[in-house]
This record gives C-alpha cells, structure tokens and sequence, in this order.
C-alpha cells in the first residue's frame, strides 16, 4: 500500500510504499482468500503501493485493480522507494514495538514477506500495466459502482497532516462511489502512525450518513495475537430504494 501526495502527484519524501502481501491484507481487513475468490466483481486497493495482492489473488480468480500515484514513475524509482519503505518500517517496529506486536514472529522475518510481496509487484506490474492504474484520491477515474469491494489501507487516517477532515470526507465518499450498493468500503487504521485514534470520527461518520453512506466500526481479533483491530465500513445506504426508477 501507498500513501499517496492528495494532490495527486507521487508519493512525497515522508510518504511509505509498502510492499504487503495477500495474507497481510486479509489480517487487516478482515478477509479470507475463499472470501477473495468468491467476489463477484472486482476488488480496488487504493492506494497499492508495491503490494503483492494482485499477483496473489489472481491465483485465487480475483480481479484487482491498485491504485496509487507512484504508478506513474518508472518502475525502478517505485522499487526504491518500496525498498526505503521498508527500512523506515524496520526502524519503527524497533522504536515502537508496542505497535507492532507480534508474538512468535521476529521482525525481519515479517519484512521478509514484503521483499517476496515487493517481487511478485514488479514481475506482474510489467505483465500486467493495465491494473495498475496512476492516480489519487479524493478522484478516481472509475465509473460508478465499478468494484465489488473497495480496500484502504494506511492513507486516510495514517497521514493527517495530509489528508485533514475535508478531504478525508471526500476521499471515503469517492470509494463508496466507485464500489457496487451491495459492497463495501473498508478502511484501516483509524489512527496515525504514533497509534493515537482519529479524535472526529464520530463527526465524519454524521457527514457521511448525511450523504447517505451507511458506517460502522467493525472489530474483529488481530490474527497475530488475538488484540482487537478496528475496521471502518462503509456501503450506500438505501441502495435498492434509491436504485428504482
């Protein structure tokens, strides 16, 4: 995953493009590959970063589509940015451990699946280009209700100093807009990069529902450690009344 300059441009100098992988993704969102494999329509990731979530859930029939703004730089410039994500992610887990919990699992191991996550980016975005699409929130050059599931991850609330609450309503309201009535939007983390929480959710949550964006806060187990993870949801509300002619 990426997080991407809002204004549109490439990622800037304090921003990370991280090279997840698959399993990762499901951990965070709450996810499994049979629910991957059984959606009937394709999957957004904005932003991708250098993650390997195409190239995996391709193998399961999932089409994904990544979005990001460092999609327009030449592949070897994403990689190295990708590569100081990774050592900037490194020295956070060794100054934040508290962060990062994970029992039975050392960190270099676990940076170990984003170097493996990182190859699998750069060998399928050179085959396959189209998927990999350059842009940024909050506009997104997508038709109406084009996926089936829309994920983010690590932008909207990771980078406040970047995305403040205006933008942040208009960023969640454009993925609900390219994401089918009956899916959903999923976002994560509500809070920063120093784990403190987005202190005017509730507000942004009321302005959404004026919109008429249903959301909830889902928790489920970390599945590293059993900690509690909270998800943001979001789908149209309403969608079949407002749907009839």
């Amino acid at each position: 995953m990426t997080d991407p300059d809002p204004a549109g441009g490439p990622p800037g100098p304090d921003v990370l493009v991280t090279s997840r992988p698959l399993d990762e993704y499901c951990g965070l969102f709450d996810l499994t590959r049979a629910r991957l494999a059984a959606l009937p329509g394709p999957l957004l990731d904005c932003p991708g970063g250098a993650a390997g979530l195409a190239a995996e859930a391709r193998e399961l029939g999932c089409r994904v589509i990544a979005v990001d703004p460092a999609y327009a730089l030449p592949p070897p410039v994403v990689a190295a940015h990708a590569l100081a994500a990774r050592a900037s992610m490194a020295a956070a887990m060794a100054a934040r451990p508290q962060l990062y919990p994970r029992p039975g699992r050392r960190p270099e191991r676990y940076l170990r699946s984003w170097d493996r996550a990182r190859r699998l980016f750069a060998a399928d975005s050179a085959l396959h280009p189209e998927q990999y699409v350059a842009a940024a929130l909050p506009r997104l050059p997508f038709a109406d209700g084009a996926f089936a599931l829309t994920l983010s991850g690590y932008l909207l609330f990771a980078y406040p100093e970047l995305f403040g609450p205006e933008l942040q309503l208009a960023a969640l309201t454009e993925l609900v807009r390219v994401t089918s009535p009956a899916g959903e939007v999923r976002v994560q983390p509500l809070h920063d990069g120093y784990g403190r929480r987005c202190g005017h959710l509730d507000a942004l949550r009321h302005a959404l529902g004026e919109r008429r964006i249903a959301s909830e806060i889902r928790r489920f187990p970390r599945p590293e450690d059993g900690r509690t993870r909270r998800l943001l949801v979001l789908r149209a509300a309403d969608h079949r009344r407002r749907s009839r002619p």
